[in-house]
């Protein structure tokens, strides 16, 4: 079926076509997505980006678009004629500048972006940690990914969809998708750190980030004592270290 984007700023994804059902994921603007079946009011789609499937509302979307500017800025304000709307683009969606004036881009009809706040769409950010410490301090939510509220996998796929790559949606996926690290006694930049439903990321070789529920935010921590932390309430232990791609 046919590829459309989500025009909404933020659009849950639902594991089932109900909103009582789990959210499982989110939609940004101008993420593409395969149509894979309609349901009543509800859209079984695909995401192009990382393929994950599951159910969005049926609206708010358009035709396919080729994006020429992404939203570096955790939260890219919006401006309109008087220049004071309250909407934020979130990090990540994807838009097509159409007109260029006094340092603005119009992305849709009198709606603009300061285009300091943009990057072209074939821009590569090589230190992915100016990207997760975008989050820092954002609220913990299951299922997110934007200002609002994120999850833990969704921070480090983050960095990877920024620079046009793919990497898959959940933990048990980025688990199976990941090579191990070949040297995993000491911890250094880039090491990613996996546990059963949950990863976090090294920014150095003492310190980690993660979007960590039970603190309800996205927090640098001490990564042995993170580890000690999450076995001693969790009873989990590392499952696997794996690093980081090294952007070209």
């Amino acid at each position: 079926m046919i590829n459309l984007y989500s025009k909404a700023i933020t659009k849950n994804i639902y594991k089932k076509p109900s909103i009582r059902s789990e959210v499982t994921s989110q939609l940004i603007y101008g993420e593409k997505v395969k149509i894979l079946k309609k349901h009543r009011y509800w859209l079984k789609i695909k995401t192009i980006s990382d393929r994950y499937v599951g159910y969005i509302k049926n609206n708010k979307l358009d035709k396919n678009f080729n994006a020429s500017h992404k939203c570096y800025l955790v939260k890219t304000k919006i401006y309109n004629k008087k220049k004071d709307s309250k909407n934020y683009l979130p990090f990540n969606s994807r838009v097509f500048i159409n007109k260029v004036k006094n340092g603005y881009g119009e992305f849709q009809k009198d709606e603009w972006l300061k285009l300091k706040d943009l990057r072209k769409y074939s821009f590569i950010e090589k230190d992915f940690a100016k990207i997760v410490k975008k989050f820092l301090g954002s609220k913990y939510y299951w299922g997110g990914k934007t200002f609002k509220g994120i999850d833990c996998s969704a921070l480090i796929q983050l960095a990877y969809l920024f620079n046009n790559k793919f990497f898959p949606r959940d933990t048990k996926d980025q688990i199976k998708f990941s090579k191990n690290k070949s040297e995993t006694k000491f911890f250094t930049k880039g090491d990613i750190i996996y546990w059963k439903g949950h990863v976090a990321i090294c920014i150095d070789k003492k310190r980690l980030i993660h979007a960590y529920g039970p603190k309800k935010r996205v927090l640098l921590m001490n990564i042995k004592n993170t580890i000690k932390l999450i076995e001693k309430t969790a009873n989990l232990k590392v499952k696997k270290i794996s690093k980081i791609q090294i952007w070209n």
